[in-house]
């Protein structure tokens, strides 16, 4: 039997993660996965909760929207998963799996994960890695092979296993990422499939086998600016692209969000120009994309006002937006229907004029 090479602890990018405090359930702090968190942090103070999802002087304080961003850098939290349930979707996959971390180190104006949370945002990491790897092992198991192609995928059975949070920074925190690209290697009938905005060269060691989507997110390099808060910069993301496939990912791309403002169809022109150039033609045949138009919310423009009130110029437009319940029961807002409709047409025909070879699975 092959002895895989050991992984080495990730770099921790300092500007991301210095944390300074670990609230952390007993249950969690009892288990490997949960002494590796904390020992990647020797200096942090860690203080037991009962809930890591419901951490008063955190979640319940208003004033730490104030410090949104100070909160992802020194703050993490540590649970223990409890319900494991894979949720039906076929949209961008076919199921969500149960997440293995909430929350992001990151601070997208526009994330909805936040809406769930209240005043803060940071990483919430569960430490019982097996019994979250062995409930999709089974899972993955009892669909069998997949009786035809979808707009998922047009022979796997596609799970997100990055809904709520950024795997490619949850690979800094633990070995959760690592533990589920190994196990869906193994799974001839399924892939792992999550989004990122964060390039984590780790994630090239982790032999895949072709059976991880990696979803760069990409949007023109002026709003990603405004509104991709702590995020690594578009040019990098696109530039990433071939050594993931390289890797044994396939590598799909995230058109995500499109906001609309004057001039934002020449903006994205010239990105799905650079991505014709920086592309190589083996990643070309191997790509595709979602086309995700901004979907906002009240409470999370309230949020926002009290941090990055700059963005919310550009996300937050009565003038062109109207009130939607999304697919999963929140009262959202999207761009107005009818005028979306056409919004959505002219960028599908750019895409089809600009890259061609970049097949749409979805748009919305």
């Amino acid at each position: 039997m092959t002895v895989p090479a050991p992984v080495p602890p990730p770099v921790r990018p300092r500007r991301l993660l210095d944390v300074r405090t670990v609230y952390a359930e007993p249950a969690a702090l009892a288990l490997p996965r949960g002494r590796q968190v904390v020992e990647r942090w020797p200096d942090a103070e860690v203080i037991e909760v009962s809930s890591a999802l419901r951490i008063p002087q955190v979640h319940g304080d208003d004033a730490s929207v104030e410090r949104w961003v100070r909160t992802k850098t020194e703050v993490l939290a540590l649970g223990v998963r409890k319900t494991l349930t894979a949720r039906k979707n076929d949209r961008s996959a076919n199921w969500i799996a149960p997440s293995l971390s909430n929350g992001c180190a990151m601070a997208c104006a526009y994330c909805y994960v936040p809406r769930h949370k209240g005043y803060a945002n940071p990483i919430t990491v569960y430490a019982n890695s097996d019994d979250v790897v062995g409930y999709l092992q089974r899972h993955v198991a009892r669909q069998g092979v997949k009786p035809g192609p979808d707009q998922c995928d047009p022979a796997a059975w596609i799970y997100d296993i990055g809904e709520n949070s950024d795997a490619s920074v949850d690979a800094v925190v633990s070995d959760n990422v690592r533990d589920l690209v190994r196990a869906f290697a193994d799974l001839p009938t399924a892939k792992a499939s999550f989004a990122t905005k964060h390039v984590n060269r780790a994630l090239l060691t982790y032999d895949p086998r072709g059976r991880t989507r990696v979803r760069f997110s990409v949007m023109p390099e002026r709003m990603a600016k405004l509104v991709d808060v702590r995020t690594d910069p578009v040019r990098e993301r696109i530039a990433a692209v071939d050594d993931f496939v390289d890797a044994g990912y396939e590598v799909h791309l995230n058109l995500s969000p499109v906001v609309v403002h004057e001039g934002w169809l020449e903006e994205w022109a010239e990105l799905l120009g650079q991505l014709d150039d920086a592309l190589s033609p083996r990643s070309k045949a191997q790509c595709a994309a979602e086309v995700i138009f901004l979907t906002h919310n009240a409470g999370l423009h309230e949020v926002n006002l009290g941090w990055h009130p700059k963005g919310e110029e550009a996300l937050w437009r009565p003038d062109v937006q109207e009130s939607k319940r999304s697919h999963n029961g929140m009262e959202n807002v999207r761009y107005r229907a009818r005028w979306k409709a056409v919004w959505v047409q002219r960028l599908l025909d750019l895409i089809a004029e600009r890259t061609p070879w970049l097949t749409v699975r979805y748009a919305f």
